[in-house]
Formats: structure tokens, sequence, C-alpha cells
């Protein structure tokens, strides 16, 4: 497989699509005459012209409305955000309008449309646009919520999502752009709602998904020096959640550390720590434990972010405390 980066990999799963299907189309700022603000929509503009990669305005709720009613009216929209704290303008046409339409409707009004964007901490960006809110969406019935961690899935999930027929959120980060991977050059699909087991284990499991995964990984390779064997999930898909691979794995290793970006009240780790503990309670040898941001708004200060984002050692701290180590 060649080795290609994360905005490529998204690059080449919505220039596929748009070639398979005429329906398709990628909407937003800075997509067509830019080339995308982060490159991901690079010469698609070329190939594709502007009736099908439109620049927009700055108005979310306006070109996320259209869209949706471009999807109710047979097309398949690409909706990229700028960035995912830039949705919250147009919050009340995604969960009024898109995650609805279908039940409203009686079945009559499907919603196949992809809302794509960076999502999270960015570095010095302050506190209005590091924001997390998969947890947000994943709270609302109608929509799926998919965060990829590398560029294979990002590529194969994707692909995936655009086909589709129910709204999916797809939710990036800025500071995985151009993180590379191996990436076949043959047509391949990632199932929503499907968990991969990144490593096997046997003493912890560590769960996570999208950008955390880097510090999970990191994790785990720093405890296995401390004969620490920790199985490593990436979830992939925050709704809906792949719960059956969790409980599995928890059945082996007896303990559960998740780790998450986001702040800690309702977020998916929350969610996770309650369906374990309801669902293989009998089989934990200590309580689930979370490592999330703390409570704050994000700072601008790069030594303040590093004191509240999840790091290594907070995370090693956690599974240190489950194994009874610390």
């Amino acid at each position: 497989m060649r080795e290609i980066q994360f905005r490529e990999a998204l690059r080449e799963a919505m220039s596929e699509e748009m070639r398979r299907d005429e329906k398709i189309f990628l909407m937003g700022e800075e997509v067509a005459e830019y080339n995308g603000a982060y490159k991901v929509s690079q010469g698609m503009l070329d190939e594709f012209g502007a009736e099908r990669v439109l620049d927009t305005p700055i108005s979310e709720l306006g070109f996320t409305g259209l869209g949706i009613g471009a999807a109710m009216n047979g097309l398949r929209p690409i909706i990229e955000f700028m960035t995912f704290n830039f949705s919250l303008v147009a919050i009340d046409q995604i969960i009024n309008g898109a995650a609805k339409m279908m039940s409203m409707s009686g079945g009559q009004f499907p919603v196949p449309i992809v809302f794509r964007g960076p999502t999270g901490n960015a570095g010095m960006l302050s506190s209005q646009h590091s924001q997390n809110f998969e947890n947000w969406f994943a709270n609302t019935p109608g929509l799926k919520v998919v965060v990829p961690s590398n560029p294979y899935d990002a590529k194969g999930l994707l692909k995936t999502c655009i086909r589709d027929d129910d709204p999916v959120i797809f939710m990036e980060s800025e500071l995985m752009y151009g993180d590379k991977g191996q990436v076949p050059e043959n047509e391949y699909l990632i199932p929503i709602s499907d968990a991969h087991v990144v490593k096997e284990g046997n003493d912890v499991t560590l769960v996570s998904f999208g950008k955390m995964m880097k510090l999970a990984n990191q994790v785990a390779a720093e405890m296995a020096k401390e004969n620490v064997s920790v199985e490593v999930i990436d979830l992939r898909t925050v709704r809906p959640i792949d719960y059956q691979k969790i409980v599995d794995s928890v059945k082996k290793t007896n303990r559960l550390v998740i780790v998450e970006e986001t702040w800690p009240l309702a977020s998916i780790t929350t969610e996770v720590a309650f369906h374990i503990q309801k669902h293989a309670f009998d089989y934990l040898d200590a309580p689930v434990t979370r490592v999330s941001s703390m409570d704050v708004p994000l700072p601008y200060a790069p030594t303040l972010i590093e004191a509240i984002l999840p790091s290594v050692k907070r995370t090693v701290d956690a599974i240190n405390a489950v194994m009874y180590r610390s």
C-alpha cells in the first residue's frame, strides 16, 4: 500500500464517490477556488467544476439549510464546515431539520447528507475555536457521528458515510490533516459502528477515538515497558457505538480506561462507562476510569492547553490506578 496524508485520503474518498455518483456535490467556505482551508479539496474544482464544488458565503445557517433541502430532493451533498465550532451557527438546521426529517415525514424524506470538518483543539486558537461537539451531536436521534483517527479509516469511513441515506456528522482534526498512513489503491469501505481493536492486550482495556488515538497508542507503548499489556480500541463511530467489542474486551482484561478530548459532563466516556457497569459489572476488578479535558474553556496559552487536555501522564496514572500500582 502507498502512504498518503489524512487530507489526501479524504480527498480521494470524496472524488471517487463523486465520479461514481453525479448526485454528490461538495459545498462550503473556500472549498473551491482556495482548494479548501486545509487543502482537503485541492484540485476538485478543476475536475468537477463549479456546479459540484461550490464556494459559499460565510453563512453556515444558509448553506447548511440549502444542503438539507438538496438532500431531501434527491441529491447527496457533502457540507464542509471550516471548523465544527462554526456549525453552532447552523445547529438548528442540523438538529431540527436533517436529524428529524425522516421521522417527521413518515419516511418520505430521507436526508442523505454528510457534514464534515475539523473538531477539537488545534493549538493556540483559544476557547471559541478549540471545542469538541461529538457528544452534542451523538445525543441526537437521527444522526450518525463518525470520528476517524488515521488516513486508512478516514477514506473507508467517509466513502461509507457518503453512501449512507441518513445524515452523518464526520469529524476530523486540524492536527491530523498532515498525518501519513498506508491506504490501499483499490476501493474499500469500513462499516459504520465497527470499532477497531488496534492492539490486543490482557491487563487493561483503553478506549478512545479520533485524535486521542495517538495518545492511546503512545500510552500502550509506555505501559508495555512496565510489563502492562494494554488492549487498545478505536471506537471510530460515537453514534452508534460498538458496545459489544468493549464489553468483550473488558471480560478479558477486567479493567477499563476511556480517553476523550472533550469536557467530562455528559460525554462519550460517560455513556461508555455506564454501559460497561451495566453489562460487564461482574467482570470489573476496578472502577471504570475516565481521562478527559478539564471542565473549563480552553485557554490560549500553550502551557495551560497542555495542562487542561488529556495527556500521556494522566492516562498512564489512570491505568496504574486501575491496576492498583499507584
